[in-house]
């Protein structure tokens, strides 16, 4: 059974959460509070955001609009994305959220990526500094295989806390956590709220036409990530199945993310609420086992870990 994360009132957290990385960057003050209150509306009580994000600006802004409701929220951040996993860095960035978020305590904090140049016992025995003294309430990890969560755990359990949330990116062209991540995480009790459920905005539909900019055309990142034939032409079927259902496609792609049996908590973003609405408008969306499966098979399922496909 999955360990349940609340917030410091006890609201659990909502099946779907908000990520903030455009506060600052893409969305400005008033396009964030825009897209918050929307979220407030829509029932998100999970809002994430992280050290490394827009300088600091998407946990200052974050902050400033969580403050009238922070009871009630659950609000993560992540640690670690430079200056390596060594314990003096996690504490001191995360001593600089806490200020830009302007809490004495924030309920999640990430490890915001594997450090293979620190021994990960030295990490773990930062974070059970920061549980000891009661500045988090739960550890995450992000973008980690499952061999390192797996270490993670064990060397938490060394010092008396656990592991209780993983973010990883998951969306219909990006299944490998299908394989080993989600299995381990149902296993193990674990939370995971998954990043990119529009796939840098390919599932929005939006490069149908091959005329639109964005990411895709602008990131050589998210283009290698998603510069794969099959995936365009998933993307296109996509779009054929929401005209047809009369839905959006991002509308279609975050719920099928959550429609998941182990319930992972997509999480959602954007630079303005008329780009958040369709995503949104998932929180609300009934998707029926046989559309589930019809967009599945959209997209190849990765072989099992063992890779005997005979067998499956």
């Amino acid at each position: 059974m999955t360990r349940p994360i609340h917030s410091p009132d006890g609201t659990p957290t909502s099946r779907f959460a908000f990520g903030a990385m455009q506060f600052g960057n893409g969305a400005d003050a008033f396009a964030s509070q825009e897209m918050f209150e929307a979220c407030l509306a829509a029932g998100v009580t999970h809002f994430d955001t992280a050290h490394a994000y827009t300088n600091g600006r998407s946990e200052e802004i974050l902050g400033r609009l969580v403050a009238p409701h922070r009871d009630r929220l659950v609000i993560a951040t992540k640690a670690g994305n430079t200056g390596g996993a060594g314990e003096a860095n996690i504490l001191a960035q995360f001593d600089i959220s806490r200020k830009r978020l302007a809490m004495d305590h924030v309920d999640i904090l990430y490890l915001h990526r594997f450090d293979p140049d620190t021994d990960l016992a030295e990490t773990m025995d930062a974070f059970a500094a920061l549980k000891a003294d009661g500045l988090i309430s739960y550890v995450g990890l992000s973008n980690f295989a499952a061999w390192q969560v797996m270490k993670a755990i064990a060397l938490a359990a060394q010092r008396g806390f656990t592991i209780d949330i993983l973010q990883p990116m998951y969306n219909l062209v990006k299944r490998q956590v299908e394989v080993e991540i989600l299995p381990m995480a149902a296993d193990q009790g674990l939370s995971v709220a998954s990043y990119s459920p529009l796939g840098g905005g390919l599932l929005t539909g939006k490069y149908a036409s091959g005329n639109s900019e964005g990411r895709l055309t602008h990131d050589a990142a998210y283009a290698a990530r998603y510069g794969v034939d099959w995936m365009h032409e998933a993307a296109v079927q996509l779009s054929e199945i929401a005209s047809e259902t009369g839905t959006h496609p991002a509308t279609l792609a975050a719920a099928w993310v959550a429609h998941l049996p182990t319930a992972p908590m997509p999480i959602l973003s954007a630079r303005s609420t008329a780009q958040l609405a369709p995503s949104l408008a998932a929180t609300e969306f009934a998707m029926d086992d046989a559309l589930y499966a019809r967009l599945t098979a959209l997209s190849p399922t990765p072989p099992p870990a063992t890779d005997r496909l005979e067998e499956t």
